[in-house]
């Protein structure tokens, strides 16, 4: 080989090297994904699919499932259906948050009417009732609904202290009278700055513990350092003497960071 010829080998090695390098460059910044916590992917010294190690969720299954404590049908003197639900989370230091959840309603003769879906908060160690009112199902009456957790949206994270401010509930009583009972609930603030727009369930059960009726209300605000009266009405009498009134403010769990 000549030296002129040598000489043009050389160039062209040096181009195609060039060429060759800045396309990887060109296809890493194109096609690769850094590893995440949100790619599918076992990586980057995670103990399952996006979860442990480096990824603020947790491995659901070191978890304890959550527990569907009863679903219950509530049916007025006119018609109108309500579901009442609790579920519990056993875990008291891990949480989770927009869990998706599905109330399947059935007739008398088991017939499914209909699905209705949702998404609540778990926070660590607690009750979170799930109330849905004025349920339509058509011609058939709700006879029966069960309500499930879909496990595929659990997403658990490590929740040692509860940084929320969650009101407290005093001065639970009935009023009204038989044929249109109420119930107050004094909610009150603790924090330095107002609540807005919280949401209260209440379920009243009878001597048996079981639950004879649910409502929701919300308040719009609590004032710092101050008390707002929570107020639950019904248009018919409860089917039952209540015994006990369990109000449950629900502050969504904050966002993880």
């Amino acid at each position: 080989m000549s030296w002129a010829a040598r000489r043009r080998f050389t160039i062209l090695s040096i181009i195609g090297a060039v060429v060759v390098v800045a396309l990887v460059i060109i296809f890493s910044s194109v096609f690769y994904k850094a590893p995440s916590c949100t790619d599918g992917i076992q990586n980057q010294g995670e103990e399952g699919v996006d979860c442990g190690g480096p990824c603020p969720y947790l491995c659901t299954a070191l978890e304890q499932a959550p527990t569907v404590l009863f679903t219950k049908v509530l049916t007025n003197a006119a018609g109108r259906t309500d579901i009442i639900a609790s579920v519990e989370n056993k875990n008291i230091t891990v949480a989770a948050e927009n869990v998706s959840y599905h109330v399947a309603l059935y007739s008398a003769d088991h017939t499914p009417l209909q699905e209705i879906s949702g998404t609540l908060d778990l926070p660590p160690g607690a009750t979170v009732p799930v109330f849905l009112p004025g349920v339509v199902s058509g011609n058939q009456a709700v006879a029966t609904a069960f309500l499930t957790i879909d496990s595929s949206s659990l997403r658990w994270f490590t929740m040692t202290k509860d940084t929320r401010v969650i009101p407290g509930v005093s001065s639970v009583t009935q009023g009204g009278s038989p044929d249109m009972p109420r119930i107050a609930a004094v909610l009150a603030n603790g924090d330095i700055k107002p609540l807005t727009n919280v949401q209260a369930i209440v379920v009243v059960r009878d001597a048996n513990n079981d639950v004879i009726a649910a409502s929701q209300t919300v308040l719009p605000l609590i004032p710092p350092q101050g008390t707002a009266t929570a107020i639950f009405t019904w248009n018919n009498a409860f089917s039952g003497v209540p015994t006990t009134m369990q109000v449950t403010p629900l502050i969504p769990l904050p966002p993880l960071p």
